[in-house]
C-alpha cells in the first residue's frame, strides 16, 4: 500500500493512524488526536491549571479494562450457564457494559430516537387459544394497543427516509397484564451475544469527533465493525436490500427477531417467531425517492402515518406465529432457534395469523405519548416465556435498566402511555416522579397490618408463572454454541431468494455504501464477506467500487430460495394509495371529477396538481374541485401514480428566479416542472397514465411507449387501468435488468 503522507491529503480520516486489512493482533497504546484535533483545557473542576498534557483526558493503556481498571479477556461473550444457558447476574462487565450504554444519552433515546406513534386494538382470532394460554389470543378478545415505529441510528431530527432498520415496538395494554411485543423490520439481528450491542451501536452512530454522518451507514466505523463481525452480515444485507428504505410505516412487515417460548392451559409448551404481515404488502422506495424525500420531506413515513389514520385508511396487520417444537436442542432443520441471526423459512414453517391489530387513532400529544412511551421485554403475560437467546437475555437487563435515567427514575410505568390496564398492587414505593398516592402501612408481606394485602395469586387465578426449563448442564464460561458460527449461509439465502432487480438494487446499495468510506482496507474486507456470500455480488461491487473481486473462502453452500423474502411479483391492496391527476390551464373538469371519483372510490387518494393554487385555480376547476398542489410544491415521492389530464404548458411562475425547479431542462410546450415530476415518477418505475391531451404530454417527453404508461379514454377507465399496476406497486419491467443476476 503506498504510504498515507505521499498521498493527496483528502479531509475526512476517521482516525489518525492507518488500518490494516487484519484485525491488529499485537497490542499497542490509544492511538493520538488528528493533527486538526485537541480537546478541552485539562484545568480542576475549580478552573485551576493542572499541566496535564491532553492525552491525560482520554484512555490509557494497551488492554481492554472494566471502568475500576481490572484487565479483561473477553468482551465478545456473556457469562452464560454453559454455552447455552441463561446470563448470570454475576457478569459485571455485561452489566457494567450494558448499564454505562443505557444512561448514554439524555434524555434521547440512544437508539431508535426518530419514532412514530398511533393507538389501535388488536383482536384475536383463538387460533392461539391451543398453544398458549393468554387471554390476548381468545377469539374476539379485543385489547388496546400503541404502536411506535422508528429508525434506529438517527437522532430526533433525522430523516424519515434514511437506509436503516425500523423499530417495530407494539404495547399490548392487557387485562392480565401490559404485554411488550418489542421487535423490527427485520428478522434477525446484527449481534448474537447483547453484549455487543453497544459494540454494534457506537460503530454504526455518527463519529464521535465530528457527529457525523448522521443517520446513515455510509461511513468506516460501521463496515470496520460488520466485516470483522461477520455475524453482522446476514442483518446487513437485508437493509442494503430494499428493505432498508421502506415505503411507509403500513407496508412494512414486523418480527419479534427472537424465538418465544408459550405455555398452553395444559403446560405444555412450544417455541415461536412473531410475525407481523401487512395487509398492504411489503413495499419500498428507489433509492432516489428516498434521497428526494430526504431533501423535501424528511418526515414522510410519519406525515404517511397520521394521514391515513385521519383519512380512515385505518392500517392493518395480521400477527403470526412460526410454530416449533420445545425440544431439549432447541433446533430445527439444523436452524438454531436461540440464534438471533437466524431465520426460519416460511416455506418450511408457515407463519399461522394469530389475530388482527389495527391502527385508528393518532396520539394527541408527541411527546407525552410517542417519545414518552417505553417497552421493555420483560413485560409478559401469562403464557408467554422468554428463552435463553442470548441477545434476548442481555436485552432483558437493558431496557428496564434504561428507562433509569431516560424517564427520571423507577415511576416511568406511572406515565399515561405506559400505565397499565390491569389492577397494581407492587409493593413498589416512592422514588422521583411518584404520582400514585399510595395507602396502607405495611408495602412487604406476608403482613397483618394492612390484613395481608397484596396476596400472592394460587395458580388457579392465572398467575404468571417463569417456566420451569431445564437449566443445562455446563461450565461458567464466555462462549456461544457452534451453531452460531455460520455466518454466511443464511445471508446467502436471503440474497438467492431475491428477483433480479432486487438483487440489482443490493449490488448499488453496497457500492454506494462502500464507496463513502474512507479506507480502502475496510472495503476489501467487507468485499471478502460478500465474496463468501454471492460471488457475483461481490464482483459488481468490486467492480463499482474499482478494486480487484476476491475469492471466496472456500465452496459456498447450496441453499433453497425462499420466495415469501421477496417483495416483488405479487398483487396487493391499493388502499391509501396517492394519485397525482396534472391539470393545465385548459382541462376537461369533467373527466378530471370522473378520474377523482374513481381514485377515492378505490379506496385511494386523488390528488390535483394545478398551475397555481388560490382563486386561479378555483376559476379553472370550478367550486367542486380543488388543487391541492401546484406545480411549485408537487414533487413525484408524493405520489404512487400519475394521471395527465391536459397539455401542460408553462405556467406565469415557470421562471428560474421563481421556482428553480423551472430551470430543468426539457422540451419546449410543456411546464419544465410537470417534465421533471414525470420524469422523476417514470425513473422511479411508476404507473403513470394520460387522458386526452395529455397523452401529447407523454409522446413529447418520449415515454408513451414504456411498460407501466397507458392512455384511456376518460377519467374513469384511466382509473381502471391503473389499478393493477398499483396493485403491482411498480412497473420494474420498465427497466431491463443487466443480466449479471439471471
Amino acid at each position: 500500500m503506498t504510504d498515507r503522507k505521499h498521498q493527496p491529503k483528502i479531509p475526512g480520516s476517521p482516525g489518525s493512524g492507518e488500518p490494516t486489512l487484519e484485525e491488529p493482533t499485537t497490542p499497542a497504546g490509544p492511538p493520538p488526536p488528528a493533527p486538526d484535533q485537541t480537546g478541552p483545557a485539562t484545568v480542576s473542576p475549580t478552573g485551576q491549571e493542572t499541566g496535564a498534557p491532553q492525552e491525560a483526558m482520554g484512555q490509557g493503556g494497551e488492554f481492554l479494562t472494566t471502568a475500576h481498571g481490572a484487565r479483561l479477556r473477553d468482551t465478545d461473550h456473556s457469562l452464560k450457564a454453559g454455552p447455552r444457558g441463561a446470563i448470570l447476574l454475576q457478569d459485571h462487565h455485561f452489566r457494567e457494559k450494558i448499564s454505562h450504554f443505557d444512561h448514554e444519552r439524555i434524555p434521547e433515546r440512544v437508539v431508535h430516537a426518530r419514532g412514530a406513534g398511533a393507538h389501535g386494538v388488536f383482536e384475536g382470532y383463538g387460533t392461539a387459544s391451543r398453544i398458549c394460554r393468554a387471554g390476548v389470543f381468545e377469539k374476539g378478545k379485543q385489547t388496546d394497543v400503541f404502536v411506535r415505529f422508528s429508525t434506529v441510528v438517527g437522532s430526533r431530527g433525522s430523516t424519515d427516509l434514511a437506509r436503516d432498520t425500523r423499530g417495530f415496538a407494539t404495547k399490548f395494554y392487557t387485562d392480565e397484564g401490559t404485554w411488550d411485543l418489542v421487535g423490527n423490520n427485520i428478522p434477525v439481528f446484527f449481534i448474537q451475544d447483547a453484549i455487543k450491542f453497544p459494540d454494534v451501536v457506537h460503530a454504526v452512530k455518527p463519529h464521535p469527533d465530528r457527529e457525523i454522518p448522521q443517520a446513515q451507514s455510509a461511513h468506516d466505523t460501521f463496515w470496520d465493525f460488520a466485516s470483522l463481525h461477520t455475524e453482522s452480515q446476514h442483518h446487513t444485507i437485508w437493509f442494503m436490500a430494499d428493505r432498508g428504505i421502506p415505503r411507509s410505516y403500513r407496508m412494512m412487515e414486523g418480527f419479534g427477531v427472537h424465538t418465544f417460548r408459550l405455555i398452553a392451559p395444559d403446560d405444555s409448551t412450544v417455541l415461536v417467531k412473531f410475525h407481523w404481515k401487512p395487509k398492504l404488502g411489503v413495499h419500498s422506495v428507489t433509492w432516489e425517492e428516498a434521497q428526494l424525500i430526504s431533501g423535501a420531506d424528511p418526515d414522510f413515513h410519519r406525515r404517511d402515518l397520521a394521514d391515513a389514520i385521519e383519512a380512515g385508511a385505518f392500517p392493518e396487520w395480521e400477527l403470526g406465529v412460526q410454530v416449533f417444537e420445545d425440544t431439549e436442542d432447541q433446533t430445527f432443520a439444523g436452524i438454531d432457534l436461540l440464534d438471533p441471526t437466524k431465520i426460519v423459512p416460511e416455506e418450511l414453517v408457515p407463519v399461522e395469523p394469530i389475530g388482527k391489530m389495527t391502527l385508528n387513532r393518532n396520539p394527541s400529544n408527541y411527546f407525552a405519548e410517542t417519545e414518552q412511551v417505553a417497552f421493555n421485554p420483560n413485560n409478559l403475560v401469562p403464557g408467554i416465556d422468554v428463552t435463553n437467546d442470548p441477545l434476548l437475555q442481555g436485552r432483558l437487563f437493558s431496557y428496564l435498566d434504561t428507562q433509569l435515567s431516560r424517564l427520571g427514575g423507577p415511576n416511568w410505568t406511572q406515565l399515561p402511555i405506559n400505565r397499565p390496564h390491569a389492577a397494581v398492587n407492587d409493593m413498589l414505593r416512592d422514588g422521583m416522579h411518584q404520582t400514585a398516592v399510595h395507602r396502607g402501612v405495611a408495602p412487604y408481606r406476608p403482613n397483618t397490618l394492612d390484613g395481608g394485602n397484596p396476596f400472592e395469586t394460587p395458580d388457579g387465578d392465572r398467575p404468571f408463572i417463569d417456566h420451569p426449563a431445564p437449566v443445562p448442564a455446563g461450565v461458567k464460561e464466555r462462549a456461544l454454541p457452534a451453531s452460531f458460527d455460520d455466518h454466511f449461509s443464511q445471508a446467502r439465502l436471503f440474497f438467492q431468494s431475491l428477483s433480479p432487480v432486487e438483487k440489482e438494487h443490493v449490488a448499488q446499495a453496497y457500492t454506494f455504501e462502500l464507496g463513502k468510506c474512507y479506507e480502502q482496507v475496510i472495503r476489501e474486507r467487507q468485499l471478502r464477506a460478500l465474496a463468501n456470500i454471492d460471488t457475483t455480488l461481490a464482483e459488481v461491487v468490486a467492480e463499482g467500487l474499482g478494486l480487484p473481486a476476491p475469492e471466496p473462502d472456500g465452496a459456498l453452500p447450496e441453499v433453497e430460495p425462499s420466495p415469501a423474502l421477496s417483495q416483488v411479483g405479487g398483487e396487493w391492496p391499493v388502499d391509501g394509495r396517492q394519485v397525482g391527476i396534472v391539470v393545465g390551464p385548459e382541462v376537461d373538469t369533467g373527466t378530471v371529477a370522473e378520474a377523482v371519483s374513481a381514485v377515492e372510490d378505490a379506496g385511494m387518494v386523488p390528488l390535483i396538481v394545478a398551475p397555481s393554487g388560490g382563486p386561479a385555480a378555483e376559476r379553472l376547476l370550478g367550486q367542486d374541485l380543488m388543487a391541492q398542489r401546484t406545480y411549485l410544491t408537487a414533487r413525484s415521492i408524493e405520489f404512487d401514480a400519475l394521471i395527465l389530464a391536459s397539455a401542460t404548458p408553462p405556467a406565469p411562475d415557470a421562471a428560474h428566479g421563481l421556482d428553480a425547479k423551472a430551470a430543468a431542462a426539457g422540451p419546449s410546450g410543456i411546464d419544465p416542472r410537470v417534465a421533471l415530476l414525470v420524469q422523476e415518477a417514470w425513473r422511479q418505475a411508476k404507473a403513470i397514465a394520460a387522458v386526452g391531451a395529455g397523452r401529447e404530454v407523454l409522446e413529447t417527453l418520449g415515454v408513451e411507449d414504456s411498460a407501466g404508461v397507458l392512455t384511456g379514454k376518460g377519467g374513469k377507465d384511466v382509473v381502471q387501468q391503473l389499478l393493477p399496476l398499483l396493485k403491482a406497486h411498480r412497473a420494474w419491467e420498465r427497466f431491463p435488468t443487466t443480466g449479471r443476476f439471471g
